[in-house]
């Protein structure tokens, strides 16, 4: 995996910790951090996290297709 895997990967988790504190306790950390939803800072994290899911999904093909080559 590489350095830039685990970046995203963190951004994930950090998108994911998020959420769940949006979804618990209606509490934003990035928008508070950020400057609000549409604070510049907010936007650009939330866009990395986005990108990072997009790049995410193929570590899911790669692992898939690394498992197929072994069967």
């Amino acid at each position: 995996m590489s350095i830039f895997d685990r970046i995203c990967l963190l951004l994930l988790i950090v998108g994911g910790l998020n959420w769940g504190l949006i979804g618990l306790l209606q509490f934003d950390l990035v928008a508070w951090i950020g400057g609000g939803q549409s604070g510049l800072l907010s936007r650009v994290i939330y866009t990395l996290v986005a990108l990072s899911a997009v790049w995410c999904m193929s570590l899911l093909f790669r692992a898939m297709r690394r498992n197929e080559s072994m069967a």
